[in-house]
């Protein structure tokens, strides 16, 4: 097994050049078979992991997330970054305590968002949101531990399209020591470039779902990386309502027919 300061220096190698997927497992089998089929880094999904123990998307506890991910990242030999929401405090110097808790985990990143979990102020302040990503930037800094700090703007995704009021946080991030920068929900062309330029020549992760341009095209638009959030989740969840619905309303059972083979995870999993 690589040690964390191994996965680390790998993480940091990915962020230098070109454009990678690093897609977003939501348990220990899954984070296996992702390293299995060939990817080199992983990052976890907060919605995803949440399902798993029954919980809505940021409803989760720091206990539970730290135990998820100190799992994951003792289970593959690739790097994790971690969603890890908005650092599960709102003070910046609670944010760090949270921070340093989940290096200790082995993660190679973690990202730390902008979001306050509340619909009628969905961000908080400018000030204090450069603010909470100084203070995670420090807990990474103190003991040297080489963790890539990916700063995100959650405007979008919570109804604010507003691309400057973006990028201006963006830029404040990187400034306050933001690794890699994120706009989950942007998706057209002229926002992904405009992010791009704008944070040069800090790397810029990109969320993409179904409709989201490719790898090749995403890389021609300058992105450094390719996450896809909860995306595989929800297509393990949508296999398995489709059957147990079936079992549930009408006795029938010819969903199974679709099924991965059970030889061929015991066969990855082996």
């Amino acid at each position: 097994m690589l040690t964390p300061a191994d996965k680390r220096a790998a993480f940091r190698k990915l962020h230098e050049s070109g454009c990678f997927i690093i897609p977003n497992p939501f348990d220990v089998g899954s984070a296996v078979a992702l390293q299995h089929l060939g990817f080199k880094a992983l990052a976890s999904t907060s919605a995803g992991f949440a399902w798993t123990i029954a919980k809505a998307d940021n409803r989760v506890t720091v206990d539970d997330v730290c135990n998820h991910l100190a799992a994951i990242c003792a289970a593959v030999d690739i790097p994790v970054n971690a969603d890890f929401e908005d650092g599960f405090a709102h003070e910046p110097d609670k944010v760090g305590v949270n921070v340093a808790r989940a290096v200790k985990t082995g993660v190679a990143g973690l990202s730390i968002e902008d979001f306050t979990g509340e619909n009628a102020k969905p961000l908080f302040d400018r000030a204090l949101a450069i603010d909470r990503i100084s203070a995670a930037r420090k807990a990474i800094d103190a003991d040297n531990s080489g963790v890539l700090l990916t700063g995100r703007c959650e405007a979008f995704l919570r109804g604010q399209k507003d691309l400057t009021l973006v990028i201006g946080r963006l830029t404040a991030y990187a400034e306050a020591g933001a690794d890699c920068l994120y706009a989950p929900g942007i998706t057209t062309a002229e926002e992904i470039s405009a992010v791009v330029k704008a944070v040069h020549p800090k790397p810029v992760n990109l969320l993409v779902g179904a409709a989201g341009p490719s790898l090749k095209a995403a890389s021609d638009l300058g992105v450094r990386r390719i996450s896809v959030g909860a995306s595989l989740a929800r297509m393990a969840w949508a296999g398995f309502m489709k059957a147990s619905k079936e079992m549930a309303e009408q006795g029938t059972f010819t969903e199974f027919a679709n099924g991965y083979p059970g030889g061929e995870l015991n066969k990855m999993f082996s």
